[in-house]
């Protein structure tokens, strides 16, 4: 009896001594593979991308990953036609032939600024919040928690405004790199000064993507940085399944206008190609205005008697709260003009506004497109939704 519990016992060190030993002949062999691309540019892969045009992430055996940036602001000079960002894995050394134009980090990088809200948002969505150390927007302006809450950890610091920030507590702070939106293009001074420091910058072009969710999409540019690309996948083929499963559905026959007005009087509304006016489309409706300015994304300034004539006899009103006057009724809302009264989606009770944190929901695209469908498909009882809220 002694002898078989002693076999057994020996057997049993003897598996595991095998299994350990495959283990580190594993790491080994990972380690050697490694050895053999280190400081080596040997290309492996792409990154599967279905809507995002303006980036590119190639990888490279040993864990290097390349990122392109194509820029659109072509008429500044505040960046190339293109920005490379090359990340170098723990342990591995810079290739020598990197183009001296090329950004080199170490990944996972850590310590960024960030100067927009949607790519905060598409970053805390794919788990990269804690990645970011530098923002330009102080705890008041955000509207999502997991921000606030950083905030409040001390984990987030505000360094000032975007176009003014505070340039010592950012050398102090010595950021590997600063993402900021288009919108630095009307500060072309900052962007100089970056220069003259020496701190790495790029600009976000998610915006200028055709399709609604290639700005979804960028999220995993920004998890590439941070070796977060799985968890950037999951949401995104969350946010585009919404859009999948609508597509597969009836159109509504409903048509949309989509508008705010400032609080100095001038009425916007967004182009027939603007993201906005996508989502429409894409949630089952028509936009209103689909041949305002064909081609183009933003908004288009418009006199209130040209909006009233094409506008008149939109089925639903879509008022973008967050940009101009912040109606909290109906009676608010049409006080900007009397013409307002008598357009059909007032009478009939359809006006609709954004919720506050419209501009920080770049990771849920999917869900505002399901929620605009709800609201064309829904019945009169339903007066709010995720991010839509009817004016009564």
């Amino acid at each position: 009896m002694k002898k078989k519990r002693l076999l057994a016992i020996t057997l049993v060190i003897t598996l595991f001594a095998s299994i350990f030993a495959l283990a580190g002949c594993g790491k080994q062999k990972e380690a050697s593979n490694n050895d053999e691309y280190n400081g080596k540019l040997v290309f492996d892969h792409s990154m599967d991308l279905k809507y995002a045009e303006l980036f590119s992430v190639d990888y490279y055996k040993g864990g290097y990953k390349m990122i392109t940036i194509t820029n659109r602001d072509e008429d500044t000079a505040i960046t190339d036609k293109q920005s490379k960002i090359l990340v170098v894995p723990d342990g591995m050394k810079t290739p020598e032939d990197v183009s001296k134009d090329t950004i080199v980090l170490n990944g996972p990088v850590k310590n960024m600024l960030v100067a927009s809200t949607p790519v905060t948002s598409l970053m805390n969505a794919s788990g990269c919040l804690e990645n970011i150390s530098l923002v330009t927007y102080d705890k008041s302006s955000w509207y999502i928690d997991d921000v606030k809450k950083a905030f409040d950890d001390n984990k987030l610091t505000y360094v000032g405004d975007y176009k003014a920030p505070d340039f010592e507590q950012i050398v102090a702070a010595s950021p590997s790199i600063c993402i900021y939106s288009t919108m630095l293009t009307s500060a072309p001074d900052v962007a100089e000064k970056f220069k003259e420091l020496n701190i790495n910058f790029i600009l976000d072009q998610s915006t200028y993507e055709e399709h609604p969710l290639g700005r979804v999409e960028w999220a995993k540019c920004y998890a590439a940085l941070c070796d977060k690309e799985d968890d950037a996948v999951r949401m995104y083929d969350e946010q585009a399944a919404y859009v999948d499963k609508i597509s597969k559905t009836e159109k509504t026959g409903k048509s949309v206008a989509v508008f705010y007005i400032t609080s100095k009087g001038k009425l916007y509304v967004r182009n027939a190609d603007d993201y906005v006016a996508q989502m429409v489309e894409l949630a089952g409706g028509k936009y209103i205005f689909d041949d305002l300015n064909v081609g183009k994304t933003g908004t288009q300034t418009m006199e209130m008697e040209s909006f009233y004539s094409k506008a008149k006899d939109a089925d639903y009103i879509i008022y973008i709260w967050s940009l101009g006057g912040k109606p909290s009724t109906l009676a608010d809302f049409t006080g900007y003009s009397s013409v307002l009264s008598d357009m059909k989606a007032v009478k009939d009770g359809n006006v609709w506004c954004t919720t506050p944190d419209f501009f920080q929901i770049a990771d849920t695209i999917g869900s505002m497109v399901n929620d605009i469908n709800k609201m064309m498909t829904s019945d009169s009882s339903v007066n709010e939704l995720t991010y839509l809220k009817k004016l009564k």
